[in-house]
């Protein structure tokens, strides 16, 4: 069998969709040595880093270099016509951006339909006409693959697609996320970041959806208890604020009185990032919807207890491994208990372990692998 794959998102693997890509094509590699694999490439990643021998990279020209017209081309004219050309038997597209015509079967991950569910995140004339065109292409496609049983759902509601048409493959954490493992390299890590000795961990995007706002608020009960001992930090790129997809959250923090109790501390080498979750005391995680929800597991195999919000997907793929709450009030209170309270704490730590022990990125392969015989076979 012969699979090409849509690599857009190679060079990005700080996303979310980066990392699914780069892991996805890893394992496939493992799990099935024979199976054929060509990547295509946009004209952006001239030399793909970390390809896996014997995957072949297959570059393309001739369109407009890391802009919104040439992503659209590139998904639309430029990748499909190579997996035609080079008679690939699938296609897939490991993000929600198929092809409206494909000249070999199509499988396409949809992570989530945030922007049809949240409007705020579609707005904008050229953002619509895109989720407007992604939207009807995706209906098209052979299959779908989605993170978790809610995407699944919603994506049946969002975009009508039947049940029988769409399987959930899980995610998985990387090995490198570890209590121990790398964990020499914790000290440098402390000390590039300027880092407290003990401290709260945010480390995500600063989107709507994301809540930052609800742990600020969180924050003003735990600075009363002890935010001198546990600060917050706060670790991610920062954003244009004050519009409405990115309120001003440095402007809350400033509003709340709580700026002398939080760190700022911008974009984490992905390197870092093993460290940063182990040398967190807890990892807060306020999020209204997520596809999967990786950087709580992240947190959880690196032997960190996790708060999130009670977003139903965090209740299918975290279980009980995670302290789940209703608003700022209760995520303060939880964040302090696992601050304070040793046994609950351990208790926490191991159920997330355990937890964690249970993703695997070969099994996400295996599992998209069957996806593949089953529409080559329908």
């Amino acid at each position: 069998m012969h699979v090409a794959i849509n690599g857009w998102f190679w060079a990005e693997d700080s996303t979310g969709s980066g990392q699914y890509l780069r892991h996805l094509v890893a394992n496939l590699n493992k799990v099935s040595p024979s199976l054929e694999l060509s990547l295509v490439l946009p004209p952006h990643i001239p030399q793909p880093t970390g390809l896996p021998e014997g995957v072949n990279a297959i570059r393309t020209s001739n369109i407009p270099r890391r802009s919104k017209a040439g992503k659209v081309i590139f998904e639309q004219v430029a990748f499909p016509r190579i997996a035609g050309r080079i008679n690939a038997d699938i296609a897939h597209v490991p993000y929600w951006g198929p092809p409206l015509s494909c000249p070999v079967k199509l499988v396409t991950t949809v992570l989530d339909v945030i922007p049809l569910q949240f409007p705020i995140y579609s707005s904008g004339l050229l953002t619509s006409l895109y989720t407007s065109l992604v939207s009807v292409a995706a209906r098209g496609s052979n299959h779908i693959i989605t993170i978790s049983e809610t995407a699944k759902l919603d994506i049946e509601e969002y975009l009508g697609i039947p049940e029988d048409k769409i399987s959930v493959t899980y995610l998985s954490h990387d090995p490198r996320f570890h209590p121990r493992l790398g964990s020499e390299r914790d000290a440098a890590v402390l000390e590039k970041y300027h880092l407290p000795e003990r401290f709260v961990l945010y480390l995500g995007g600063f989107d709507w959806r994301k809540q930052v706002n609800m742990l600020l608020l969180a924050y003003t009960y735990v600075a009363e208890a002890d935010g001198d001992t546990f600060p917050l930090v706060i670790a991610g790129r920062e954003p244009a604020w004050n519009n409405p997809l990115f309120p001003d959250m440095r402007a809350y923090s400033s509003k709340l009185g709580i700026e002398d109790y939080v760190r700022w501390i911008g974009f984490v080498d992905e390197d870092d990032k093993p460290s940063l979750y182990r040398l967190a005391d807890v990892f807060a995680f306020p999020s209204m919807y997520e596809g999967f929800g990786l950087m709580a597991l992240e947190a959880l195999a690196s032997g960190t207890p996790v708060v999130t919000s009670n977003a139903l997907v965090f209740e299918e793929v975290l279980e009980d491994a995670v302290y789940m709450v209703d608003n700022a009030r209760e995520m303060a209170g939880a964040i302090i208990a696992l601050l304070i309270q040793q046994p609950l704490r351990e208790t926490m730590i191991n159920q997330g372990l355990a937890l964690a022990s249970k993703y695997s990125w070969r099994k996400t392969a295996q599992e998209t692998l069957a996806v593949y015989e089953d529409v080559l076979r329908s």
